[in-house]
């Protein structure tokens, strides 16, 4: 009866943890420039969040940055106000992130696309290059011309990583492709100039490319038009846009940020949290390409068979996609 009682107080002490576990998690999202409705990075955020609610019924706070120089204030001001995790959506967080963890040890911080090494922040890091090789296959397979595009957002290492896949996926489809590759700016405006992505995206074509892929947030939204105004075929990122001009857009690149946000919120919700790197990539399914109703007769079946068969190498190890960002250089262009 003893060994019963004490067995029934640890269940209701450990009911109790739970409880006061849940009521501990406050979570805070901040979003990157571009706003959470860039139907692309921001927004698969966005929906992450969104989902976490929706399952738990707890609700979370959020932030549109402005301006680069918000980051530090906005982190800080969550962190001040408790809310717990703190999760940051972008690289460009990187500086901001490591002053304020540091400045408040006992919340809970994540960051997408960056690492900071600190023993309260969660680091998660896709392999982008492997998702930008699948659909580099699957662009290469949809050509007619035997030319395809890229165009980035930001020119920076990680954006560059994006295009190296790409361009051994499209290389591995079709060794004779050509693949034109162009950069929007060097600066955070890169990420929301819809109306230089359509610019970029026509030069393109205009050169014979008939299938591109971009990787620019909210400019790319101008990728698309673009294709799509000119009879070509764009490729989506990040959330699946396959929807924005159905029937014009061959695939999207998914990069399951959203997943990363959830997990974030869900993990400390349920006592799980963990800090280190968190990678996901093709194994994890953390990256991938879009198949649905408005694209699916764009994609053959003999398209996905190659690209699936492709899938499993890279898993397996016996597909080496090469990472740019290891060595800031690609050994195809």
């Amino acid at each position: 009866m003893k060994y019963l009682t004490t067995f029934v107080s640890l269940a209701a002490l450990t009911a109790m943890a739970g409880i006061a576990n849940a009521e501990d998690v406050n979570p805070a999202v901040i979003f990157d420039l571009g706003g959470k409705f860039d139907r692309s990075f921001n927004q698969a955020s966005y929906e992450g969040a969104e989902r976490f609610k929706e399952e738990t019924g707890i609700d979370y706070r959020e932030f549109e940055l402005q301006s680069d120089a918000q980051r530090e204030q906005a982190l800080r001001k969550f962190a001040r106000d408790g809310h717990n995790p703190v999760v940051v959506a972008g690289f460009s967080y990187g500086s901001a992130m490591e002053t304020v963890a540091a400045e408040f040890p006992e919340t809970d911080f994540a960051i997408i696309d960056m690492v900071v090494d600190l023993p309260n922040v969660r680091s998660v890091v896709f392999n982008e290059h492997e998702g930008s090789y699948l659909v580099g296959m699957l662009a290469a397979m949809a050509s007619e011309t035997g030319k395809v595009g890229f165009v980035g957002g930001m020119d920076i290492p990680l954006i560059r990583k994006f295009a190296c896949g790409y361009v051994q996926g499209a290389k591995a489809a079709n060794p004779d492709a050509e693949v034109f590759q162009n950069m929007t700016g060097s600066t955070g405006a890169a990420w929301n100039d819809p109306v230089k992505g359509g610019e970029l995206a026509k030069s393109q074509i205009d050169r014979g490319a008939d299938v591109i892929y971009h990787a620019a947030g909210g400019t790319g939204i101008g990728v698309l038009q673009a294709a799509a105004d000119a009879g070509a075929l764009g490729i989506g990122v990040d959330s699946n846009q396959n929807y924005i001009h159905p029937g014009q857009v061959l695939t999207s690149m998914l990069k399951r940020v959203d997943v990363a946000v959830y997990n974030a919120m869900m993990d400390v919700q349920e006592g799980n949290w963990s800090t280190g790197i968190n990678v996901m990539g093709l194994a994890e399914n953390g990256v991938g390409y879009a198949v649905d109703e408005n694209n699916e007769e764009l994609i053959t079946p003999e398209m996905v068979e190659a690209v699936e068969a492709a899938k499993e190498s890279i898993i397996a190890g016996d597909t080496v996609v090469h990472d740019y960002m290891k060595d800031d250089s690609c050994p195809v262009s």
